[in-house]
């Protein structure tokens, strides 16, 4: 079941007005940002015309009168979109959205240079500026975007529809976020440590539990339709030759089980204690569960990496797309811009260049012993853009780093263990010594196509956070 889409943010759109304005302009932006929306896939909601003059936002107390009707539909909005046909009353704005909880884009036309006649004049350049100052005043977060006024039925004002779209749904998802943590931290990786109070400040909550209990519910556990559609899932994903039946069973109730899990605690996200106990307990690496959690849009990180459970949230929510926790791995040759990434093998499959293989675990075997750690989905990334990010907390706040890469279609060697792929950086060199620098883990996250401004606004204009940008 390959993961699907976010669905596309609904907004509700104010129309700005200033009273010596042409109050035709005000009819002509709520049809032109109606039919682009619509075109769009994204619900708008507009409040009803005739509630104010013009059905424009003028004064404070036309302000309270759509603050009070953005209360009654907020359980419908993601966003707000404030559209500045003519200049706008900054008041009004301010009066409307003191309380939205959401992101607001302020939208300005722009005048055209034979339309400067008092009678066919906009001023909204000016006009935004203004609004701009008066949130700020207030406190009151908002996004703007370059260039700084932009006709909505433009191919510019479908970019900035595009990117705060992604701002929206990033936000929506990390507000109230839930992160299960299955298992202590293994003992030897004091670098993914994380501080839970700095997390739960930042409206992130992690729910914690014992491993013993997740594998004594996997011996427990009765097969049941849940088991034979999982099973199905996997053994159509990729490769099962070899691999002994008891470790298939035992991979599919681990699946299972987390489900259960998900679903009775609410959890948005995992991150998971995949070794040693799973090995030597029900004799499994869960590399290929983790990433069939991820391509069914579930997000999990191994290791018990919270933070990193937390970025990979923040990059599947504006990718639309599965994210990967990754080892920060090999060097490429001599090349200094170029690195492996790599993981034992929890990679999305749809992230994946062709079917894997699941392979008994090479490194943890030495250990254990052969056959005990099947579960390794062995194969490699497929050439794309990412964005990559990782979040850690410091002095009882969230920090982070964001940047932009590709996988290419570099080759490996066939040799090579899990599921990996040649990144390719601007800076490689300056981003790892950042990484080094700043304390960062050996993780990073890693998704589809590059949405490093969505990110970025979302976690720092509404969420408070730090971030670098690398």
């Amino acid at each position: 079941m390959a993961m699907q889409a976010d669905r596309k943010s609904a907004f509700a759109v104010l129309i700005g007005n200033r009273g010596f304005f042409p109050a035709a302009l005000l009819a002509a932006a709520r049809e032109d940002l109606r039919e682009v929306l619509a075109a769009q896939g994204h619900q708008a909601l507009f409040m009803d015309p005739a509630a104010t003059r013009c059905g424009a936002v003028e004064t404070a107390a036309e302000g309270r009168r759509f603050a009070a009707w953005l209360d009654e539909h907020r359980d419908e909005v993601d966003g707000v979109i404030v559209s500045l046909p003519n200049f706008g009353d900054e008041n009004g704005v301010v009066a409307a959205l003191q309380d939205a909880r959401v992101p607001i884009l302020v939208q300005a036309y722009p005048d055209e240079l034979d339309k400067l006649s008092p009678a066919q004049r906009r001023d909204a350049f000016c006009g935004k500026i203004s609004v701009l100052e008066m949130l700020r005043q207030y406190g009151i977060p908002c996004t703007a975007l370059p260039p700084h006024t932009v006709h909505p039925r433009s191919p510019r004002f479908l970019e900035h529809l595009d990117v705060f779209d992604r701002v929206c749904r990033v936000v929506k998802g990390l507000r109230r976020l839930t992160v299960g943590a299955i298992g202590a931290r293994t003992t030897p990786f004091k670098t993914v440590r994380i501080d839970e109070v700095a997390l739960q400040k930042a409206g992130i909550t992690v729910e914690s539990f014992d491993l013993s209990s997740v594998i004594e519910r996997v011996r427990q556990l009765k097969p049941d339709a849940a088991c034979r559609e999982t099973r199905q899932r996997l053994l159509g994903a990729t490769c099962w030759q070899g691999v002994p039946e008891a470790s298939l069973e035992n991979l599919v109730r681990l699946r299972v089980v987390l489900d259960q899990m998900r679903e009775e605690h609410g959890l948005d996200a995992l991150a998971l204690r995949c070794w040693m106990e799973l090995e030597e307990q029900l004799g499994v690496a869960p590399c290929v569960v983790l990433g069939d959690l991820n391509n069914c849009g579930i997000t999990a990180a191994c290791e018990v990496d919270v933070g990193n459970a937390v970025a990979m949230q923040a990059l599947r929510l504006a990718a639309g797309a599965p994210a990967m926790c990754l080892d920060w791995n090999n060097n490429y040759g001599d090349d200094p811009n170029r690195c492996i990434l790599f993981h034992c093998g929890p990679v999305a499959f749809d992230l994946m260049d062709g079917p894997g293989r699941i392979v008994d675990h090479s490194m943890l075997a030495t250990a254990v012993g052969p056959g005990r750690s099947f579960g390794c989905n062995q194969g490699r990334i497929r050439p794309m853009p990412f964005t990559y990010a990782s979040v850690l907390t410091a002095d009882g706040r969230l920090r982070g780093y964001l940047g932009q890469a590709e996988f290419t279609a570099d080759p490996i060697a066939e040799s090579f263990f899990g599921c990996g792929g040649v990144a390719r950086f601007h800076d490689l060199q300056g981003v790892l010594g950042h990484i080094g620098r700043e304390g960062y883990r050996h993780h990073v996250s890693a998704a589809p196509g590059h949405t490093l401004e969505a990110v970025r606004e979302a976690v720092t204009t509404y969420l408070g956070w730090e971030v670098t940008v690398l």
